[in-house]
C-alpha cells in the first residue's frame, strides 16, 4: 500500500499470493522492475482482487518502484532506463537529473505519450481511474529529498517526509478502487506513515550504509544514542530503547488507521487488512528480537501474519 523500499523485501512474510497480475515480458525494459513485486513487504496485487484492480495496482507499483530505484541508485545496469528517459550518458548516474527526466515523462502520462514503458503502462490506469498528478509528484519529491536530506531533526520532520514518501501510495490505492473519502484518506495516511516507520526501523543498518538516518535526532539525543552506535553489529541498551520507542509510535499510528479496514467491504477489506496486519506482524518480530534491528530486519512467520490478519478483520487490534 505504501512506498516500497529496497533491500529487505521478503522480511515480513507477506509475499505469499503477491503479484499475480501478469508481469511484462522478459524483453520489456520494465520487466525487472515489475518482477520485484514478488519480493515486497506487502501484497502488491494479490490474486483475490478483480483483474482490473490488479492491472491498475501493478501499474502504480511500477511507477513507485522505478522512482525509488532511481532515488536509491538501484537501476538495472546498462543505462536502459536513462536512455528511455532521454538522459545523456554522461548524466546517467546523476540521480537528480534522472528524477527531473522522470518527472517530465510523468507529465507526458497526463498530456502526451510517455517514453518509458512503465509510464506508458500507467497511462491507461490514470485515464480509467481519473488519477491526478499530485500523488505521483509526491513520490518523486520524496526521492529528491533523499538526495538532499540524510538526517531528520524531529519526528514532525519525519512525518512530513512520510507525507511525500508513503502516503501518496495509499491514496492511489483508494483512488484505483474507487473508495476515496476524506476519512479514509486520513486513516490511510496513518497506516502508510506507520508502515514507512516500520521499514525505517527494519532498515537502520542498511540506511546508515547509504548515509541516511531516519531516526529523529531529537529522539537519538533523548535516548543517548550516537550515530556510531547504529554502526555496531548488535544494538546496545540505548539503541534498543530508542527502537522500542519508535516502534510504539508506529503501532499507535497503525491502530489509528486500522478502522480503514472496517470502512470497506469484500476483497478490498482483505487487502487493507493485509497491509495493517503486515505492519503489526513486523512490529511483533522487532519486539521478539528485543528491538535489536542492527543485525538485519527481524523476521516473522506466515502464521503470525495470518493471526494478525484475523485480529485486524475482527477489529480487535
Amino acid at each position: 500500500m505504501c512506498r516500497p523500499r529496497p533491500g529487505q523485501r521478503a522480511v515480513t512474510g507477506t509475499t505469499a499470493g503477491v503479484g499475480t497480475a501478469r508481469p511484462a515480458h522478459a524483453g520489456d525494459p520494465g520487466h525487472g522492475t515489475l518482477a520485484k513485486a514478488a519480493d515486497e513487504n506487502f501484497p502488491v496485487a494479490p490474486f483475490f482482487l478483480p483483474r482490473a484492480w490488479r492491472t491498475d495496482l501493478m501499474a502504480v507499483y511500477g511507477f513507485a518502484r522505478l522512482v525509488d530505484d532511481i532515488g536509491d541508485g538501484d537501476l538495472a545496469p546498462g543505462g536502459a532506463d536513462a536512455r528511455l528517459l532521454g538522459v545523456a550518458p554522461g548524466e546517467a548516474q546523476d540521480r537528480l537529473v534522472l528524477l527531473d527526466a522522470f518527472e517530465a515523462d510523468l507529465r507526458r502520462v497526463f498530456d502526451g505519450t510517455p517514453r518509458h514503458p512503465l509510464l506508458r503502462r500507467l497511462q491507461p490506469t490514470v485515464r480509467r481511474c481519473s488519477l491526478t498528478p499530485e500523488p505521483f509528484l509526491g513520490l518523486i519529491a520524496a526521492n529528491r529529498q533523499d538526495q538532499l536530506v540524510s538526517r531528520y531533526e524531529t519526528f514532525d520532520d519525519l512525518l512530513a517526509y512520510c507525507e511525500l514518501s508513503a502516503n501518496p501510495v495509499g491514496r492511489l490505492v483508494l483512488a484505483v478502487t474507487g473508495t476515496t473519502t476524506p476519512e479514509r484518506i486520513r486513516r490511510s495516511d496513518a497506516v502508510c506513515t506507520a508502515l514507512q516507520i516500520v521499514e525505517h526501523l527494519q532498515d537502520v543498518a542498511e540506511d546508515l550504509g547509504r548515509d541516511r538516518i531516519y531516526l529523529p535526532a531529537d529522539d537519538m539525543k533523548r535516548f543517548h544514542v550516537q550515530e556510531a552506535d547504529l554502526a555496531a553489529k548488535t544494538a546496545g541498551a540505548s539503541v534498543r530503547a530508542l527502537v522500542a520507542y519508535e516502534a510504539q509510535r508506529a503501532r499507535d499510528l497503525l491502530n489509528e488507521g486500522a478502522p480503514l479496514v472496517g470502512s470497506v467491504h469484500g476483497r478490498l477489506k482483505l487487502l487493507l487488512a493485509g497491509f495493517v496486519a503486515g505492519g503489526r506482524a513486523a512490529l511483533g518480530a522487532i519486539a521478539a528480537a528485543d528491538y535489536d534491528v542492527l543485525p538485519g530486519p527481524p523476521r516473522h512467520g506466515k502464521l503470525r501474519l495470518l493471526r494478525e490478519v484475523g485480529v485486524t478483520l475482527r477489529g480487535e487490534g
